[in-house]
């Protein structure tokens, strides 16, 4: 792994999260969260920002897919966080439109160190494959774990 990266270890009661994040990678991802659609969006976060991630989960999917969107997410706050480090060698703020099909998303990001989330729109569906949406907005406003702030 490059300088730039963490490994994170979490276990619950409900879950088992292994998860390896290097900033400065190719794309390359092996991961296997056992909710399909979560698994294809962190493909995509990896090979679209050039990120090497590999993330191992067990969890209660039996009951449903919240705490494994959760423990994802909160380990991959702590990972990018400590990945960070000091924040040194990036821009503090940046912002970017992107245009997928019939969708545009405008995300706003402040690295300065201070929580705050917020989300301009709706679902217009409640689920993703078996990914329920609103396990997606928790999953930002637990945004913490990171410490930068997030406008979508």
């Amino acid at each position: 792994m490059s300088s730039r990266s963490a490994s994170i270890r979490r276990k619950t009661a409900e879950t088992t999260v292994a998860l390896d994040f290097a900033i400065d990678g190719t794309g390359h991802s092996s991961i296997s969260t056992g909710v399909g659609a979560l698994d294809h969006f962190l493909t995509l976060f990896a090979r679209h920002g050039q990120f090497d991630i590999e993330i191992s989960v067990e969890g209660d999917l039996s009951v449903d897919a919240h705490h494994t969107v959760e423990d994802v997410g909160i380990c991959l706050g702590q990972a990018l966080g400590a990945a960070l480090g000091d924040h040194r060698g990036i821009r503090r703020t940046a912002d970017a439109a992107v245009p997928m099909d019939e969708a545009l998303a405008h995300v706003a990001v402040d690295c300065g160190g201070r929580s705050y989330y917020v989300q301009n729109g709706e679902f217009s569906d409640r689920a993703v494959g078996e990914l329920d949406t609103d396990h997606i907005i928790l999953t930002h406003a637990h945004g913490d774990h990171l410490g930068d702030g997030f406008e979508i």
